[in-house]
């Protein structure tokens, strides 16, 4: 044994303790975040408080602000993806996919993750806005990888959001979300309404 695998070995092991420890601190709860108004830019992103994603929760909120960004701006959008998923950003493939989606389905379906959007309403959300992020027994994958489901009042089912720690930061970093997938059709684009 050299004469620094002992520090070395109990840095690592007390990494892994915390990030262990923070990981089922998390599972089986709710999260319920207030947003007096959506961020325009990356700089009011990271102004906000969940901006220290301390949490998976914090980090999947913001990424719904960021998708609803997206919505009206790409650039935007993309600005704050890439901030909210760290020293990983985004590809060039999940660009094409997120502009895919919004192609082939409405801006409006981000909005429809906040309290009170539905069909009947056109998916406009009750301000301040309101979203829940809820975890499970399954949420933790191991000691860096946690998923957490935001419901959309557009679906049955909630969608999920994966997210990873880098414990040398404490930080949670979207590695990807599966929020822009269809909802029911808006009252005011339902022909049979």
């Amino acid at each position: 044994m050299g004469l620094f695998d002992k520090i070395f070995n109990e840095g690592t092991n007390i990494a892994r303790n915390a990030a262990n420890s923070v990981g089922s601190s998390l599972c089986n709860k709710s999260e319920t975040f207030t947003f007096q108004f959506l961020p325009e830019s990356v700089e009011q992103l990271k102004a906000l408080p969940e901006a220290s994603l301390d949490t998976p929760f914090k980090t999947a909120a913001l990424t719904l602000c960021a998708l609803c960004a997206w919505a009206a701006s790409p650039a935007i959008g993309k600005d704050m993806l890439n901030f909210l998923k760290g020293p990983a950003p985004l590809m060039p493939g999940e660009i094409s996919f997120i502009n895919e989606r919004f192609r082939d389905n409405s801006p409006l379906l981000p909005f429809s993750y906040f309290e009170g959007a539905k069909p009947g309403n056109d998916y406009t959300p009750d301000k301040p806005f309101r979203v829940t992020i809820t975890s499970n027994a399954y949420s933790k994958r191991d000691d860096t990888h946690f998923t957490v489901w935001i419901k959309s009042g557009g679906a049955d089912n909630p969608r999920e959001v994966a997210l990873r720690l880098k414990p040398s930061e404490g930080k949670w970093y979207l590695v990807e979300q599966h929020l822009l997938v269809g909802i029911r059709e808006a009252k005011s684009a339902d022909p049979w309404a």
